[in-house]
């Protein structure tokens, strides 16, 4: 049972932890009832340490933890199910999801719907051939979840549907605008691939792509400048 200040057996996965002081680490999780945490596991390094080996990404786990404020303690951990082996390409995949997930999500916001999925999206990319159509979807319903949906039914000046023949500029911070050829800079789209792409539907090549390039540019939108270090390091792997 919880109280205030205190959680006991909170299902939550690790998205990224670090060394902190000699032995300690800080594990930053995403729990099902409190969101976004950030936990530091006292000791867990020593060789004898009970949650040694245990704060590892993609797993799902229930974490006690005590305290309140920017980190609390963690005070326990356990396994939940078998460990989800991913293979090598998907790794980085949801290394990348992660660290979406921690500069996206503001701590002590749950998003127990967002925790559900996120649990669904690492068991389908454990276990499908194909993962790019995967990783759209996720990266749809984070924005939506985030409040940061995509218009993606109507023109935005005119308010009128989307006509699939039609190209379209889309501006991230306001939709979808009718235009006559594409301008340099801008990012168009047509009618037809807007609409796929609001209703989940990646049945082409064509159309995942076109949905990785409005979904990039929505997510750097909200990203800011910095940008994202997996993106990096993927791009170096290719190189």
């Amino acid at each position: 049972m919880s109280s205030p200040g205190r959680v006991e057996l909170e299902p939550a996965f690790v998205l990224h932890v670090r060394p902190w002081r000699e032995t300690s680490q800080i594990a930053e999780v995403f729990s099902h009832a409190h969101g976004r945490m950030g936990l530091v596991a006292r000791g867990a390094r020593r060789p004898k340490s009970a949650l040694r080996g245990l704060l590892n990404p993609f797993q799902r786990l229930r974490l006690s933890w005590s305290g309140r404020g920017e980190l609390a303690t963690l005070r326990d951990a356990e396994l939940i199910g078998p460990v989800n082996q991913l293979a090598n390409d998907r790794v980085m995949v949801a290394f990348y999801v992660n660290e979406l997930m921690l500069r996206l999500l503001e701590r002590a916001d749950p998003h127990p719907l967002l925790f559900a999925r996120y649990s669904a999206f690492l068991s389908a990319l454990a276990i499908e051939n194909e993962y790019e159509a995967l990783l759209r979807y996720f990266e749809l319903e984070l924005l939506q979840e985030l409040g940061y949906a995509l218009n993606l039914q109507t023109d935005a000046y005119s308010d009128d549907a989307l006509r699939p023949q039609q190209l379209y500029e889309f501006r991230v911070d306001q939709g979808a605008f009718a235009v006559t050829s594409t301008q340099q800079g801008a990012i168009c789209f047509t009618g037809a691939e807007l609409l796929a792409i609001g209703s989940g539907e990646f049945s082409t090549p064509a159309e995942l792509l076109a949905a990785k390039r409005l979904l990039r540019a929505a997510l750097n939108f909200h990203l800011g400048q910095r940008g994202l270090q997996t993106r990096r390091v993927a791009a170096a792997m290719k190189r």
